[in-house]
């Protein structure tokens, strides 16, 4: 599993979200089991600890369970993960969205850097699909 972390914010937070993620989206599916606390810490360059407490904090959740001295395991709550992303992209959009109206942008101004980004994206993938065809 690939983690991305934003130094700016807490790790926590986002190793849960980012486990949230992948179960809303069907990448980790109910009863299969996750990486070890400690494979996480490792692969995330995070301490053991914080990841536990991500962990319990999905737990709490009823996203994922521990199974005893067998590991953690995904629960079948994918309609409460889908619902957990949601929240947070609606929390994400509102921040940037505040911060580009406090930049005095219009609605097309904003609209027109989303659809910019997307297609700067877009030609970015597509130039590195092509380098490695080859």
């Amino acid at each position: 599993m690939e983690w991305q972390m934003d130094k700016r914010r807490p790790i926590c937070p986002q190793i849960e979200e980012q486990i949230s993620a992948k179960i809303a989206c069907g990448e980790l599916l109910p009863g299969e089991r996750l990486m070890s606390v400690r494979e996480v810490a490792m692969g995330a360059g995070v301490n053991p600890n914080t990841v536990q407490k991500a962990f319990k904090m999905l737990e709490e959740r009823g996203l994922i369970h521990s199974e005893r001295s067998t590991g953690w395991f995904v629960s079948d709550r994918r309609t409460e993960a889908k619902r957990t992303v949601r929240a947070l992209a609606e929390e994400k959009t509102a921040l940037y969205l505040a911060d580009m109206e406090m930049l005095a942008l219009s609605r097309e101004e904003i609209a027109g850097l989303i659809a910019s980004y997307y297609e700067k994206k877009e030609m970015e993938e597509k130039a590195g699909k092509e380098g490695t065809t080859t």
